[in-house]
């Protein structure tokens, strides 16, 4: 074991991704709910605790930039798996504060039973667990056969329908069916997934990271195009918290830069010897 690849270096890389999704989310949310340090530091532990995981599930190498890529974008997935789970099927709380329900939800209408909410909660990541499984066990079926660039895209295209289908199921009901806005996800995912092609043949590890990264740029655009605009949750609830939207600014300059190391490591990675299909 080496300490240093196996633990320290993912655990640094999952920590900024967490860092990233905790910002925007405070960024936006902050003023409608007020800002605690244990709810912003919550995604930069989750990130650094499970990207040492994410990189033995998805084997992914950290001799070079292209692996940070793909632990970086494949670790925001996850963690915001992690933590969308949570709010759907496990949190118990008060719902009446958001305009758009954070708990499991049918036609808008909150599911009470928590016990039926944990067992919903075990069949979606079971679900999500069986698509993962089947992209990897298609890769090792055609693996006598040189990969080609369509069926990696298409695969890693399935992370991006996950999450759209996913905020299909939550959104409608209360705020109508938007089909742009479903069809943005996985655009977004089938364009990563042919740029992430070009640093990993692996399928898997195109999926999982075309996914955080689809996450990643959404959130981005919607925070920075439109600070002004709650995110779907607090559309049409009172700013709580004005203080917070001066406040919130404080943290932009380590969310700048935590996106331009990023894309550092990708246009290293790009520059660099790799094992991409182009």
């Amino acid at each position: 074991m080496q300490p240093w690849t196996d633990v320290a270096l993912p655990a640094l890389v999952g920590a900024a991704a967490g860092t990233h999704a905790a910002t925007w989310g405070m960024y936006k949310d902050a003023p409608h709910e007020g800002f605690a340090w244990s709810t912003y530091l919550r995604s930069v532990l989750v990130g650094a605790g499970i990207a040492p995981l994410v990189r033995l599930a998805l084997g992914i190498p950290l001799a070079g930039a292209a692996g940070i890529v793909l632990l970086f974008g494949g670790t925001y997935a996850v963690e915001r798996m992690v933590h969308e789970v949570y709010k759907t099927f496990v949190r118990r709380e008060n719902q009446a504060k958001y305009a758009l329900p954070m708990a499991l939800a049918v036609d808008g209408r909150v599911v009470r039973s928590h016990a039926l909410r944990l067992v919903l909660g075990v069949v979606y990541v079971a679900a999500v667990a069986v698509l993962f499984a089947a992209i990897r066990g298609f890769e090792r079926l055609t693996a006598p056969v040189r990969p080609g660039v369509l069926p990696i895209v298409l695969l890693g295209w399935a992370g991006g329908w996950v999450s759209a289908l996913g905020s299909a199921w939550k959104g409608p009901p209360i705020e109508g069916f938007d089909l742009r806005k479903f069809f943005r996800i996985p655009v977004l995912a089938l364009v990563y997934s042919v740029l992430l092609a070009g640093l990993t043949s692996d399928y898997l590890r195109i999926s999982v990271a075309a996914a955080g990264f689809t996450v990643a740029t959404a959130e981005t655009y919607r925070t920075l195009f439109f600070p002004s605009t709650p995110r779907g949750k607090f559309a049409g609830k009172p700013v709580l918290f004005p203080e917070q939207l001066r406040r919130r600014h404080y943290f932009v300059p380590l969310y700048v830069g935590i996106s331009l190391g990023v894309v550092a490591a990708a246009a290293l990675a790009f520059g660099s010897p790799r094992e991409g299909l182009w």
